[in-house]
């Protein structure tokens, strides 16, 4: 597997936090600093949190963090990081219940609709927010004896209090890749689900006793039937929906012929530049959003960003 430079630009790549991970096993750290009126706290509700338009007026958006109060002491908490090596600003994430927030509050927003506009910390700290949420949400159950379990080292694992067992937030590696065949023609296909003009690179989960490259080469064959070679590294990124890892490839076409896995792929065609400008400028072409790598395998072949409004792939 060959490595080349890594894509620019990856939203969900830019943690500013330092995680000081030696202190999350401090016993009452969650204490002391739900104690601080200078820990900043950022309210998670149905995994959307509280944005502001950036005084700078340039498109971007900033997180609005509060200082904690008495609800946190009945939520789950966790120590996220401080800005700093150290001293520096705490900051801790607090899970609010869905009747915490209206639904259709134009104030709270998700890490998929706003993660792009966010500066560094920012995205950083709602990208690992997100997915240490969504963890918990789907793992209060000890896989060994099915006993409730209980948040531990400051949000960052659940322990069975029967068993004792500790269990860590995983993170499911992902390869997503761009695939072009010897004419310099790039492949798009359109999953089941998608809306009937959106197309993207193919992608698919790491097995077990599977290396990066063995994945991408195997997605491809399984989904569109194409043999690749060439699988080259161009950067990767966490995806918090719930808990994966997207590394993304390049990898150079040794066949063309399409087969279609039914069950996952609706469509897929071979792109030249040309083609794929057309498709845009008409809009029978919808590509991934700006936050996903996928948009950013895409804007690496095609040799320049591409400017379009961001609409989501499904519906």
């Amino acid at each position: 597997m060959a490595r080349a430079a890594s894509l620019p630009s990856l939203a969900l790549s830019r943690g500013g936090l330092d995680r000081h991970s030696e202190l999350r096993t401090e016993p009452g750290l969650l204490d002391v600093l739900l104690d601080d009126p200078a820990t900043r706290v950022v309210e998670l509700v149905d995994g959307r949190a509280e944005i502001a338009e950036a005084d700078e007026g340039d498109g971007g958006v900033v997180l609005r963090y509060r200082s904690p109060d008495e609800r946190d002491r009945g939520r789950f908490v966790a120590y996220l990081g401080h800005d700093a090596p150290t001293g520096g600003t705490a900051y801790l994430l607090s899970v609010g219940s869905d009747g915490d927030a209206a639904p259709e509050d134009p104030t709270r927003r998700g890490l998929r609709a706003v993660g792009a506009r966010l500066g560094d910390l920012d995205a950083g700290i709602l990208t690992t927010a997100t997915g240490l949420a969504n963890w918990h949400a789907r793992h209060g159950f000890c896989s060994q004896c099915g006993s409730a379990t209980e948040p531990a080292h400051s949000g960052w694992i659940r322990v069975c209090p029967v068993d004792q067992s500790e269990h860590y937030p995983r993170t499911d590696p992902a390869v997503i890749m761009s695939v072009v065949d010897d004419r310099d023609r790039l492949l798009l296909a359109r999953g089941v689900g998608f809306a009937p003009q959106g197309m993207s690179v193919l992608a698919g989960f790491v097995e077990p006793g599977e290396s990066l490259a063995g994945a991408v080469a195997r997605e491809v064959v399984e989904e569109v039937g194409v043999t690749v070679q060439d699988v080259t590294y161009l950067g990767d990124q966490p995806w918090p929906f719930p808990s994966s890892l997207m590394i993304g490839f390049t990898a150079r076409a040794v066949s063309t012929e399409l087969t279609l896995q039914e069950s996952e792929i609706e469509a897929a065609q071979w792109f030249d530049r040309d083609e794929f400008s057309r498709a845009i400028a008409d809009g029978s072409l919808r590509i991934s959003q700006r936050i996903s790598i996928a948009r950013r395998l895409i804007e690496h072949w095609y040799g320049e960003e591409i400017d379009v409004p961001d609409r989501p792939l499904k519906g």
